[in-house]
């Protein structure tokens, strides 16, 4: 067992070296969000208006069945999206990197904005429909648009292992450390709960789970900006402050650039 957990640990670690200390996957980011920004013309902002209109769409019929609306759809792509990292990624690259880190992780998220637009445009280009909807994304646009179906298989197995073990672990953990602080709740107690919430949802299907996106986002979304809102209203005094230090040590070197990337990321 300690030679699995060491070899892990090794192949962890080195992994972590090569992708954020030598800051490759920041350098891919940056330059697939330029590289998509610029063939689609700032697609980001050219289109911002459009999505207002289009997240009002319903559902069509498909065999006699109602798919999942627009702002399903969308509900479901913020609940992907946004989470825990959302706030411990922030406290973490400016711990890494000082204030100069907030200001490229703005730049990361409004150029990645044109990456995240791409990926989804081709999981509807490339899409399929079976009896139940439409099923898509990554591993089908690889097979069908790259013509490497070994590549799609791949992605599947990796996403699977990713997303089953590693990103939903944690979060939880996170989730659990924030209540067992704010509550002294043991933190099986609170995986045991996030257990339960999660298997009642993702058993029921993408129907459920719309539906329950469809609920819990906006609700997630109002609370978030009202916590942002008070935070900013109740410091408003040190805000030029803050804006002065996250502009003045912007450019001070590669690690501000690194820890921005790291934490929108």
């Amino acid at each position: 067992m300690e030679v699995i957990e060491n070899f892990l640990n090794e192949l962890v670690n080195g992994g972590n070296d090569i992708l954020w200390n030598k800051g490759v996957l920041i350098c891919l980011l940056l330059g697939a969000g330029l590289y998509f920004t610029i063939r689609s013309r700032f697609v980001q902002f050219r289109l911002f208006g459009e999505m207002f209109k289009v997240i009002k769409e319903e559902a069509k019929e498909q065999s006699g069945k109602k798919g999942t609306n627009a702002f399903q759809a969308f509900s479901i792509t913020i609940a992907s999206r946004v989470g825990t990292g959302n706030l411990s990624g922030v406290a973490l690259a400016v711990a890494a990197g000082g204030p100069g880190a907030v200001f490229w992780m703005w730049v990361v998220a409004l150029i990645g904005m044109a990456t995240a637009f791409i990926e989804s445009m081709l999981a509807q280009v490339y899409k399929e429909s079976d009896k139940d909807g439409f099923r898509g994304g990554p591993s089908y646009y690889m097979e069908k648009a790259l013509g490497q179906k070994w590549l799609g298989v791949l992605f599947s197995i990796l996403i699977t292992i990713s997303f089953g073990f590693v990103f939903n672990a944690v979060q939880a953990n996170t989730i659990s450390g924030a209540v067992e602080e704010a509550f002294q709740i043991d933190p099986i107690w609170t995986g045991l709960v996030l257990v339960i919430l999660a298997g009642l949802i993702v058993f029921g299907g993408i129907k459920r789970i719309a539906s329950v996106a469809g609920v819990i986002v906006p609700v997630m979304a109002v609370i978030y900006m009202l916590v942002a809102f008070y935070v900013v209203f109740t410091n408003l005094s040190a805000i030029p402050e803050v804006f002065g230090m996250i502009f003045s040590n912007a450019f001070g070197g590669m690690r501000e650039v690194f820890a921005g990337g790291a934490g929108a990321a």
